[in-house]
């Protein structure tokens, strides 16, 4: 069954530029379009998208609003957040809304495709660009991450990379049970609880590569 994508956007050309965009890849249909909040708000609610590409500079209500009332619907969109902005507060202020990814409006199509498949399979994800800027701003900060062992370090960068659980055990030659153990090991050490809050502190720790 197709990934079915709501694309939230107030710029006509570049909202047709990622229609196509994504109407190119197997697996993906986008079902709608919407060019202010308020139109995002009631396609969402009308047509049940399975992904939101949401920007989050839209002219009749911030993103942040929109992807918290998105959440609210009784079956809440998964929402890509697209924005020309890397900076650390609007990343963190969007995935505290709801947002499940955030890709920059100068990323690559190819980063936005990545987002929308990982979003809906369950995982998070962040542009290389985003990533990179959080990573810089963290380590300039400093700090000590608490102690994982080397193998959950291994698993917990891979799931902030949007990895399933059978495509770390491929990668890291272990089984997909054994990976499962290892997230929740990580989960209780950090007392963190989704994949969502490890990609964050993954991102906030500099675990994630850049």
């Amino acid at each position: 069954m197709a990934i079915r994508v709501l694309l939230v956007d107030d710029h006509r050309i570049l909202r047709d530029a990622l229609r196509l965009a994504l109407a190119r890849e197997e697996g993906i249909e986008v079902v709608a379009e919407a060019g202010t909040a308020a139109e995002a708000l009631d396609s969402a609610a009308a047509l049940r998208p399975d992904v939101v590409v949401l920007d989050i500079g839209l002219p009749d209500l911030s993103g942040l609003e929109v992807a918290a009332r998105l959440r609210r619907l009784p079956q809440p969109p998964q929402v890509v957040a697209l924005s020309a902005q890397t900076d650390k507060r609007f990343v963190s202020e969007m995935l505290r809304s709801g947002a499940q990814a955030y890709v920059t409006k100068s990323s690559a199509a190819e980063q936005l495709v990545r987002a929308v498949r990982a979003v809906a399979a369950g995982s998070s994800y962040l542009c290389p660009e985003v990533a990179d800027a959080l990573v810089s701003e963290v380590r300039a900060l400093g700090g000590d991450a608490p102690r994982l062992g080397r193998r959950e370090h291994e698993v917990l960068r891979l799931l902030a990379g949007g990895a399933r659980s059978a495509e770390i055990a491929e990668k890291l030659h272990i089984s997909p049970a054994t990976v499962d153990v290892h997230r929740r090991n990580i989960m209780r050490k950090l007392d963190l609880h989704s994949v969502a809050e490890l990609t964050r502190y993954a991102v906030r720790e500099g675990i994630v590569a850049p």
